[in-house]
């Protein structure tokens, strides 16, 4: 309800890039950077509100704060309905709504890998399968409501059916009783102070200084920098292939089928043959998908090839949906298994931070390559932007075999980890 609408935010992106082409509307002039802007801070504050959504998790509860969080996006989006300028779009459709999606996903990423061990990777992948299904089932929603409604009243719609839902669910999301008793000494002394609110948890020294915490740091970074472009550019680059705007719409959703169907089998995969082998594999796949098929597909900006670039971009949807995805819900599993449960929440909380940095600087300095003008009409002005997500996503994937070999290094080496 809250990530897949934000995942989802390449069907604003083509209808505001559209409307940037007209006169007499917030996004008349504006740049496909500056449009992208929107989506990218809702993903950065996403992940970047983590150290603090975690302390008002355990300070309070789960279930409290994701409810919360479900009724700071329905606000946000309704909000963002009446907004009249650009700034405005990002201030609510952006920041707002990526606070409150906090508040739901990294509390959630949170409670759930504690409640399960020997098929942790299996869990979390069901559990984020749901933001595959809300792409699939989002996209077409949005674009149909656009259509006939209006975008301002498609804000409003979705943000209300989003609120009530995670507020429903966040009535059942609790933490584990063993990590809640935990928690219960960790927290009993701060209803004393009044600055808690504030006080973030820090990673133990110890834990950031080794070489395993660099190399996770590294890694979410640079995935998180290349990873959110092509979600926030399917649609567009799709018109500029030719497709209409309701077609090009369902690139989004293809690409959510498959990250639905992958996470569920890549996290049985990573609990069979490891989780961090899994985390290192699917990230250098994402990089391999981009450099064998969408860049491909950029070269053809004429009717003769159209047929075989078009194909190489439907493959790389469908591939980039099911590797670059399974990131995001092999990383918590991954966590406890390089740092143990009692410093899961810390480390979960300083390298959320360090993924919302990743995604507020990586979409729009890539954006920044692609000509406003020419941005639904030509293929090939998304080459730079191609390589440059491949080679952020490729280096990702060697900090990732770097973290998994630091794993191992110093005890007992083995093949699964």
């Amino acid at each position: 309800m809250t990530c897949s609408i934000i995942f989802a935010f390449g069907v604003y992106q083509a209808f505001y890039e559209a409307m940037s082409k007209e006169p007499g509307n917030p996004f008349t002039g504006s740049s496909t950077s500056l449009i992208s802007l929107i989506g990218i801070l809702a993903i950065a504050l996403m992940t970047m509100c983590g150290p603090f959504v975690m302390l008002w998790a355990k300070r309070y509860s789960p279930q409290a704060v994701i409810s919360a969080g479900g009724l700071v996006f329905g606000v946000a989006f309704i909000l963002a309905s009446f907004s009249q300028y650009l700034w405005q779009f990002a201030f609510t459709q952006g920041i707002l709504a990526g606070v409150g999606t906090s508040m739901s996903y990294v509390v959630m990423t949170s409670v759930a890998p504690a409640w399960y061990e020997k098929r942790r990777g299996l869990a979390m992948g069901v559990i984020m399968a749901g933001t595959g299904v809300g792409g699939m089932v989002w996209p077409p929603i949005l674009r149909t409501l656009i259509e006939h409604v209006g975008f301002r009243n498609a804000l409003r719609a979705s943000g209300c059916v989003a609120a009530f839902f995670v507020v429903l669910a966040g009535f059942w999301l609790r933490w584990e009783p063993s990590f809640a008793a935990r928690v219960r000494v960790e927290t009993k002394d701060w209803s004393k102070k009044r600055d808690w609110w504030l006080k973030v948890p820090v990673v133990d020294w110890q834990v950031a200084k080794t070489k395993k915490f660099a190399a996770q740091a590294l890694g979410n970074f640079l995935q998180s920098a290349g990873y959110s472009t092509p979600l926030f550019l399917y649609a567009a680059y799709a018109q500029s292939r030719g497709y209409s705007v309701n077609t090009a719409a369902n690139f989004i959703t293809i690409s959510n089928a498959s990250n639905f169907v992958s996470r569920i089998i890549i996290g049985w995969a990573a609990d069979r043959f490891g989780r961090l082998n899994a985390l290192f594999a699917t990230t250098f796949m994402s990089a391999i998908a981009v450099f064998s098929f969408w860049l491909p597909s950029t070269f053809c900006n004429h009717t003769s090839c159209n047929p075989g670039a078009d194909a190489l971009f439907i493959i790389f949807t469908i591939l980039y949906g099911a590797f670059a995805s399974a990131y995001i819900s092999l990383f918590p599993a991954s966590l406890i298994e390089l740092f143990g449960v009692q410093h899961f929440t810390s480390v979960n909380g300083a390298l959320s931070l360090i993924r919302g940095i990743g995604a507020l600087l990586g979409t729009p300095l890539t954006g920044l390559l692609i000509p406003q003008a020419l941005s639904l009409t030509s293929p090939g002005i998304y080459r730079h932007t191609a390589i440059t997500v491949g080679v952020l996503l490729f280096v990702a994937g060697g900090a990732t075999l770097w973290a998994r070999l630091e794993a191992t290094i110093g005890g007992k080496r083995k093949w699964k980890a």
